[in-house]
């Protein structure tokens, strides 16, 4: 495919998935961000529009934090840090916001991590 089309369908992806999750201070959207070489996650309140919590490879509270990438074993490892830091914010249960990535590798690992550690989806 061309590339205007693969980046017409990752929009539009990412509008259908945004459109179905919305985040609320009871249950705020737990938002997963993968760019090339880091990771960021968010747990947001779309109703007020602040972020609660959040947790990144470039979080200086990390250690090794020079270590983590972009990948699956960093995900993993982000997933049960970002646990710790909702359950500190007083969060339990979230809404998973994948944007417009698909549900496997590292977004998979990263939930499966975050669920691990305490977080109810």
């Amino acid at each position: 495919m061309r590339t205007e089309q693969l980046q017409k369908l990752r929009l539009l992806r990412h509008w259908r998935v945004r459109k179905k999750v919305i985040g609320t201070r009871e249950r705020p959207r737990m938002s997963v961000c993968f760019s090339g070489k880091n990771i960021y996650v968010q747990f947001i309140d779309d109703g007020a529009g602040v972020t609660l919590a959040a947790a990144s490879t470039l979080s200086k509270t990390i250690p090794d934090r020079d270590k983590l990438a972009a990948n699956k074993i960093s995900a993993q490892r982000l997933g049960l840090l970002a646990a710790e830091a909702a359950k500190n914010a007083g969060i339990q249960k979230v809404v998973f916001d994948r944007g417009s990535a698909r549900y496997h590798g590292k977004i998979k690992a990263l939930a499966d991590a975050a669920r691990q550690a305490g977080l109810q989806f």
